[in-house]
């Protein structure tokens, strides 16, 4: 369990503490959004629709597999979408970098490299996402940027924001760090054109559930097998993202025995940390199995994940999106052309080859994994206690299981002027 976790999800007296510095960390945020709003810092567009997916809290929400599916979404739609990324991680010594599928998650980050394999689209990464953005439009002909991460990275100009919230966890004790979990103020959220919950929603946001039930062998991904079939003994289960306990609910949901392993997000994972003993089988999330390939066994599994979307949220988003579009020029192929790239395959296995544009050649790879999200309960936080600070609430829920869709209710979510920053 990691500080935060320990502390920034619930009230108490270390919160409590360290509840002046959050206010000054949270007015800080204010402030240096309201500068790039009102131009005295400068925020750069460019000529094509930029949708950001973000969080306000620190850690995983399942940004990555909401990517994936907007990817797909915007594809069937009839545009040509590509990605950037900080490359969170990478140690390459210069950017911006081009990312395929056999690129090294050292040098580039492990999620690039995730979605270079699950997308088929361009892919490239840097710290300074403006930089980023144009050398994906230099070097392919996409029409639409998709910015994973990025809500707090104000130089790049954005048409749409989208903001994931895990639906257990909501915002922790509500407060700014280092007293809570959250990189800016809970008003935040309602300058976003969308919210969504991943596994609940409340209020206006958008139910977002990951599901996956089968296994991919590491060693051959072409081998698979549901989860199911190892119930009938115990099995390691590892995860190095976000939050841990996210995987390994989803192994319990399907009715599994398992030993936990929790690493750091972004572990950079070696041979020896799976060694594991008693010798079982070892199941994983994708992005840990991304780090994982040079040193893969048979008995090293991983369980991909897809993200399924409120059809009401992409129909509102496509709209929004069409908008943007004829502001800014840019037009979408025929619907014939859409549903004719819908059809070819979408799965490369880890290992394919991804050309100099950022297109698949060939494979199969599984679904889009960064971690399973099952039996939630929706309900509300940040529920006001007499007598606490302001800015802290408390993470109590109501009970109700959403089950492995969860639940949602409404709509939109904020509205914001088009190209303008939020």
């Amino acid at each position: 369990m990691t500080w935060l976790d320990r502390y920034g999800y619930s009230l108490n007296l270390v919160a409590v503490l360290l509840w002046p510095c959050s206010v000054l960390f949270g007015a800080v945020a204010r402030m240096r959004r309201w500068l790039y709003r009102q131009g005295l810092l400068r925020s750069e567009a460019v000529e094509v629709p930029v949708i950001v997916v973000g969080n306000i809290t620190v850690g995983g929400t399942g940004k990555t597999p909401l990517v994936v599916r907007l990817v797909e979404l915007l594809r069937e739609a009839g545009y040509q979408p590509g990605v950037v990324s900080r490359g969170y991680g990478g140690q390459s010594t210069e950017w911006p970098r081009q990312v395929t599928a056999d690129s090294d998650p050292r040098q580039v980050g492990d999620e690039p490299v995730l979605l270079a394999r699950r997308c088929r689209c361009p892919v490239v990464v840097a710290p300074d996402r403006v930089a980023a953005a144009r050398a994906l439009l230099a070097t392919s002909q996409c029409n639409v940027v998709l910015s994973d991460d990025g809500l707090q990275h104000y130089p790049l100009r954005r048409d749409i924001e989208i903001a994931v919230v895990d639906g257990l966890r909501r915002l922790g004790n509500g407060a700014c760090l280092p007293a809570g979990p959250l990189r800016e103020p809970p008003s935040r959220l309602r300058a976003v054109d969308f919210v969504i919950g991943n596994g609940a929603a409340c209020g206006r946001e958008y139910v977002m559930s990951l599901q996956g039930d089968t296994a991919l062998n590491l060693a051959d991904p072409w081998v698979s097998s549901a989860l199911a079939g190892f119930r009938h003994g115990t099995v390691h289960a590892v995860a190095g993202i976000g939050d841990p306990r996210r995987f390994f609910d989803h192994l319990r949901h399907a009715r599994l025995r398992i030993i936990e392993h929790p690493f750091p997000d972004h572990h950079p994972f070696c041979r020896g940390d799976l060694q594991l003993r008693p010798d079982l089988p070892v199941l994983m999330t994708e992005k840990d199995a991304i780090k994982c390939g040079s040193f893969a066994r048979e008995d090293l599994w991983y369980v991909p994940v897809e993200a399924r979307l409120d059809p009401e949220f992409e129909e509102q988003l496509l709209r929004r999106l069409a908008t943007v579009a004829m502001a800014k020029g840019v037009r979408r192929q025929s619907r014939e052309a859409s549903r004719q790239a819908a059809r070819n395959p979408n799965r490369p296995p880890i290992g394919d080859e991804v050309n100099e544009s950022g297109q698949e050649t060939s494979g199969y790879s599984g679904v889009p994994g960064q971690q399973g999200l099952t039996g939630l309960r929706p309900g509300a936080t940040g529920i006001d206690l007499p007598g606490k600070p302001a800015g802290l609430s408390d993470s109590r829920r109501h009970s109700g299981d959403a089950g492995i869709g969860g639940a949602a209710v409404g709509g939109r979510r904020g509205e914001a002027s088009r190209g303008e920053l939020r």
